[in-house]
């Protein structure tokens, strides 16, 4: 049976792939930063109520 494995990148080692991920990561920690952002407005619209039904509390919308 062979054996592929995915979870490499193959031009990863390369300088070409080392540059790419330095100017593709900052674009990736603004989107993840703008996801956060959108989640707590949308949770901190929420009632105590709703909040309760799905299993959280105003402290845990203020941490994510």
């Amino acid at each position: 049976m062979a054996f592929f494995d995915a979870t490499t990148r193959a031009s990863g080692s390369t300088f070409a792939g080392k540059l790419a991920h330095f100017l593709t990561r900052p674009a990736g920690v603004i989107a993840d930063w703008n996801d956060r952002r959108v989640t707590r407005k949308a949770l901190s619209k929420l009632t105590d109520r709703e909040l309760d039904d799905i299993g959280l509390t105003r402290a845990d919308v203020a941490e994510i």
